[in-house]
């Protein structure tokens, strides 16, 4: 008897805890315990599960949002812990009442939950019990639950009679209908969600007209998300129902008087395009793009151009060089010249792609002078989307047109007056380098890279040596040996001490990419012979110089000619070359 009472007492001890913890003080300790809900779970076996833990979460639930996001999260993965998929139904109760709490994250939660266990319902039982779920949901008192219950219909609606089905739909044209904004909004949300499981006579009888109130909706939050059904909503329709049934309020949205809502229709666009097909795009969509890249409002014509690509990619074939010379190009040289920096980055990260389309002759006639404008703009973000995809226009004109039209534009931004753009341009030098090849790099471009090197701006000399470093490993240690080298090491002769300490920062980031063999056999030299240098700073930086390599160096030259070179620097007249040499002697040894 004894024995019993004890194995009783032992089988009672986790949910007491649990019960101790969730009414402790402390948040942590009470989110703890939430999630080692499956733990205590097991502990306590299926039975148990079902009529006592179950029904003390759904009991308790008022507390902090975060223990309450921990628990609908637990909920949805519970099936096994209950009984499996014959007992599931008892999840519902807690997830419920976690569905109608004031924080969406929450309720978001336990919808994705309540979504979970649907499909391990039998249809009696989704018949039983997840359906009138749904139905207290969508007809609550609180906005709350109706909110929730909107995300619900899609999941039990497939696998109901026909007799549910209809009470089903009727519940979501009430949620549609709702007073509260926040509901409407939801039902929109879904409504695309739902077109797909509903049979196609019942979408035009009942889901149509749901759709075009709400598009037609006081608030514009309501009417872009309607919007955005419209893409699910025309293409579970025949060609000709989407004439009929979806265009007059496609074309009411891409006028519609918040530019939220024109927003959406631009950033939808391609998307729309690929729904209604090739005859309606000709007829409805090619105007109304025109349209939403002259919008008066900013963000739209951003979204838009966003957009000119893909858009002219997707035309008819048949049409697509005429609509794009006719309609499309004269808005887009208007946007190359847009006020707002945004419409103009938006337009030059896609503009380019444009080339492939219409071909060799078009690029040169049409889209180049757009190129050099956008070249010459005084936004960064224009200027490095136009050189980040120079190899697609490369590819339609050919290198020897692209020398003559752009590089003359990127040599001059490269010698301009304000240190900036130089400093702008150098740093999108490796880029264009991988996109041009290394010979073609040579003839046109690497003067200029050299040139840098004694520019009399000291944040441009500092870039400069970092892009080198980036053109060896991109081009290799032999290009380097052939090219860049020889040039860096002349400087080390130059008259200007500038000049010469720019020499040393070459070597500092040239080592690291080219190895110990060019480097001791190449560089190593001038560095040492720099050390004899008249100009304090010069000795100072050949001991920087040598700290910086010497890693890259093997033990016998460091011993018989970087270490020498540091006992001599180290007795040297000037007390900064004598600190830094000490400095690198306690590094390198």
């Amino acid at each position: 008897m004894a024995a019993s009472e004890a194995n009783t007492d032992d089988s009672l001890y986790p949910i007491a805890v649990l019960i101790d913890e969730l009414r402790n003080e402390d948040v942590q300790l009470r989110l703890n315990s939430i999630k080692k809900l499956s733990t205590i779970a097991l502990a306590l076996g299926v039975d148990r599960t079902r009529t006592e833990l179950i029904p003390f979460l759904t009991e308790t639930i008022y507390d902090e949002d975060e223990v309450l996001l921990a628990l609908a999260e637990q909920l949805g993965n519970f099936t096994p812990l209950v009984g499996g998929p014959e007992h599931v139904h008892c999840l519902l109760p807690p997830l419920e009442s976690l569905a109608t709490v004031e924080e969406t994250v929450v309720r978001d939660k336990a919808v994705e939950s309540l979504r979970n266990i649907s499909q391990q319902h039998s249809t009696a039982d989704l018949e039983q019990h997840f359906v009138p779920l749904v139905k207290r949901l969508a007809s609550g008192d609180w906005f709350t639950s109706r909110t929730s219950a909107c995300g619900l219909f899609s999941v039990c609606y497939p696998r109901v009679s026909g007799a549910v089905k209809a009470d089903v739909r009727n519940h979501f044209r009430n949620l549609c209908q709702d007073d509260t904004p926040m509901v409407r909004r939801a039902a929109a949300s879904k409504l695309g969600e739902f077109a797909k499981v509903v049979e196609p006579e019942y979408m035009k009888s009942d889901l149509i007209p749901m759709w075009a109130n709400l598009a037609l909706d006081e608030q514009d939050s309501v009417r872009l998300l309607a919007v955005e059904a419209c893409v699910s909503i025309a293409d579970l329709l025949q060609q000709e129902d989407v004439e009929h049934l979806v265009m007059p309020t496609l074309r009411q949205a891409a006028e519609d008087k918040s530019w939220r809502v024109r927003y959406t229709v631009a950033d939808k666009f391609t998307e729309l395009q690929k729904a209604v097909g090739p005859e309606l795009t000709k007829a409805d969509l090619v105007p109304a793009f025109q349209n939403l890249l002259k919008d008066c409002e900013a963000e739209v014509r951003a979204a838009a151009a966003q957009k000119v690509k893909d858009f002219c990619q997707n035309l008819p074939k048949d049409v697509q060089e005429q609509v794009i010379m006719n309609n499309i190009l004269p808005c887009v040289k208007d946007l190359v010249s847009d006020p707002n920096q945004h419409v103009k980055s938006a337009l030059a990260s896609v503009i380019m792609g444009l080339s492939p389309i219409l071909g060799k002759h078009n690029t040169i006639e049409h889209l180049l002078p757009m190129f050099l404008s956008q070249l010459k703009d005084e936004c960064p973000e224009v200027r490095l989307s136009i050189i980040s995809n120079l190899d697609c226009v490369n590819e339609v004109i050919g290198i020897q047109q692209l020398s003559q039209s752009l590089l003359p534009a990127i040599v001059e931004l490269a010698e301009d007056v304000k240190w900036r753009v130089r400093l702008a341009i150098i740093e999108y030098m490796p880029l264009l380098a991988g996109q041009l090849g290394v010979e073609f790099f040579d003839e046109k471009l690497n003067t200029l890279c050299m040139t840098w090197l004694v520019d009399h701006v000291f944040a441009i000399r500092e870039a400069a040596t970092e892009n080198l470093k980036k053109l060896v490993e991109r081009f290799g240690s032999d290009w380097a040996t052939n090219t860049v080298i020889p040039k860096v090491v002349s400087m080390s002769r130059d008259q200007n001490y500038l000049h010469r300490m720019t020499c040393l920062f070459c070597i500092n980031v040239l080592a690291e990419a080219c190895g110990p063999e060019v480097t001791s056999k190449l560089m190593l030299p001038t560095v040492l012979s720099l050390a004899n240098d008249n100009v304090a700073n010069v000795r100072f930086n050949v001991a920087k110089t040598l700290q910086r390599i010497g890693p890259v160096l093997d033990p016998s030259t460091m011993q018989s000619q970087v270490k020498p070179c540091l006992n001599k620097l180290n007795s040297d007249s000037d007390v900064d070359v004598r600190f830094f040499a000490s400095e690198a002697m306690s590094i390198l040894t």
